[in-house]
């Protein structure tokens, strides 16, 4: 096993190219499972996860191949409607083949998801919505098993304790898009991510309104047919390069980057006093003074996302004054408080939220990756810390950021990798 070695303390300087978004490939690859014709989707990121999700179409039958940022997926003879625990275990978006063989097949044995450990994420609003539609659900030894004779369109009410559900959104949506009649979904998940599934899937021939808005609606269709499709950036991945300038107080020039997609980020970096020039496609951050501390609550799109609370955290370690970080949508994704404060950060955690007071710098500090955020987090507190950082169980980086060292490395970061 590999652990990453970063000698902080360089300014980053250049151009990156963002990715395409992991969380908009996974269920789109899912998705075409719902034809039997060939789908072609473009800008896949080659990541831990999506090779995951390449095992798993194979498993269920589909013939897949991935070269160079092109994933295309064709239909053999044998469809195979059981999604492995052992595939299914190690990434929680794998649950979202449910919602497309259910659709397909009418039937699916889809075994509980792993992922992450950043908290309870249960996937009761994902059987919520599939009942509503007409599927029979039980859950035995691990494994949620449906089925139904036909599956009918419904009012769903997909609201959930802490907000909408991305995964359970795109289940529903991928299920109700061959079901008979019309499908009301409320309380619809409203990310970027969400959006581009439904433009695949109306690519497909699917009738769908309302995407990008909480109530999305379905109109079921008889047949989906294949597609060409270009994943959208990942916004995730650019907003962790913005705070990699901003960290190392560096100018990098962002590209292949929605702007749009980013715009709490945005808003909030800008209230700390960051220099931010948007194009269409590009984000050119350029470090020109010291920041102010900005509190930051994360919430369901267009809010601030989640899953740039902890890279926001780090950058907040280091800049003068209190910030307090509330997490609304996971309250126990706080893994990287600890190790962060063995960097020499100052944060202390109530609850759902953290106190962050800035301090004057990081030492580079042997730490643990916990999840793949909190990894990210890592490695910007490395970039700016004073001395050598080793981070252990990179895997959890390796789900969701593509080719993340020879990125830094053009910037001019020191990073590299050892056996640990």
């Amino acid at each position: 096993m590999n652990k990453l070695v970063i000698e902080g303390g360089v300014k980053l300087k250049g151009e990156v190219t963002i990715s395409g978004a992991k969380n908009a490939v996974l269920p789109i690859m899912a998705a075409s499972l719902l034809t039997d014709d060939a789908c072609v989707i473009k800008g896949v990121p080659d990541l831990r996860d999506t090779n995951t999700m390449i095992k798993i179409l194979r498993s269920l039958g589909k013939g897949v191949e991935f070269d160079k940022g092109i994933v295309t997926v064709t239909a053999l003879k044998n469809t195979n409607y059981v999604a492995d625990y052992k595939l299914v275990s190690t990434m929680r978006a794998s649950f979202c083949v449910l919602g497309p063989l259910l659709g397909k097949l009418k039937k699916a044995k889809v075994s509980l998801p792993g992922g992450c450990v950043i908290g309870v994420r249960p996937v009761d609003l994902h059987l919520k919505g599939v009942r509503a539609l007409g599927a029979d659900i039980s859950i035995e030894s691990g494994y949620v098993l449906a089925k139904a004779d036909k599956l009918k369109g419904a009012y769903i009410y997909l609201g959930g304790v802490y907000g909408s559900s991305v995964l359970a959104t795109d289940n529903v949506m991928m299920a109700a898009v061959l079901a008979n009649g019309h499908t009301i979904i409320e309380a619809a998940a409203c990310e970027p991510e969400v959006v581009d599934l439904a433009e695949f899937l109306i690519k497909m021939g699917a009738k769908i309104n309302g995407q990008g808005t909480p109530i999305i609606e379905i109109e079921g269709v008889g047949h989906l047919h294949g597609v060409v499709h270009t994943i959208i950036p990942d916004r995730i991945e650019a907003g962790t390069m913005m705070l990699a300038a901003l960290i190392t107080k560096g100018d990098i020039l962002i590209k292949n980057v929605l702007p749009r997609h980013l715009g709490v980020l945005i808003d909030k970096l800008e209230e700390a006093g960051a220099n931010i020039v948007k194009s269409n496609n590009s984000i050119h951050m350029r470090y020109r003074k010291p920041l102010n501390a900005v509190n930051i609550t994360t919430l369901p799109y267009p809010g601030f996302p989640t899953d740039m609370q902890a890279q926001m955290m780090s950058l907040m370690s280091i800049t003068p004054g209190i910030t307090i970080i509330t997490e609304k949508i996971y309250p126990d994704r706080f893994m990287h408080v600890s190790e962060l404060n063995r960097m020499g950060a100052h944060i202390q955690r109530e609850g759902p939220h953290a106190i962050v007071e800035g301090v004057k710098a990081l030492s580079g500090a042997p730490v643990m990756a916990s999840d793949l955020r909190a990894s990210a987090s890592l490695l910007l507190a490395g970039l700016a810390a004073r001395g050598k950082t080793s981070i252990s169980r990179i895997y959890h980086l390796e789900r969701g950021y593509e080719n993340i060292e020879e990125k830094l490395g053009k910037l001019g970061a020191k990073i590299w990798r050892e056996k640990e």
